[in-house]
Parts: C-alpha cells; sequence; structure tokens
C-alpha cells in the first residue's frame, strides 16, 4: 500500500477490509488488523483514527470472548 492509499483510507473502507480478512481467514478481529498492518507494513498506532465504533465493539468483544477483558453482566433473555 502506497503512502496516496493510505491517505484516502476512511474508517468504512478500513472496516470492510478488516472483516474481509475476517471472513476469509477465520481469524478474530485484532488478529486481522495486525495481519494488514503487517502486510503493509505499517505500525498498528497509525491506524487508530481508522478503527469505527462498530470495529471497536466488535474488537472488545473477542477480548472479552478471550478474557483479555473482564466479561460484563447481561440480563438474562
Amino acid at each position: 500500500m502506497n503512502l496516496e492509499e493510505i491517505s484516502v483510507m476512511t474508517p468504512k473502507k478500513f472496516a470492510i477490509k478488516i472483516e474481509t480478512i475476517v471472513a476469509k481467514g477465520g481469524v478474530r478481529y485484532m488478529d486481522a488488523i495486525l495481519d494488514y498492518c503487517e502486510k503493509n507494513q505499517m505500525e498498528p498506532d497509525a491506524i487508530a483514527p481508522l478503527i469505527s465504533k462498530p470495529l471497536k465493539e466488535k474488537i472488545e468483544a473477542d477480548a472479552r470472548e478471550l478474557n483479555f477483558l473482564p466479561k460484563v453482566a447481561t440480563l438474562p433473555i
């Protein structure tokens, strides 16, 4: 990915790319983001502004599932 492509990347485009990686690779969201950074020779810090709220929520859900974050109480349905 060249500098021009990075400068026109929007959070929506980035989320679509990450969703595609997750769907094709069967990996978790954090792994998909790190894989994307590695393939495009980017630091993970550089993509922080591109992470949308829905993508953050999916990353957080993955982290809770892996016990990286404490579980949140949910109401029984």
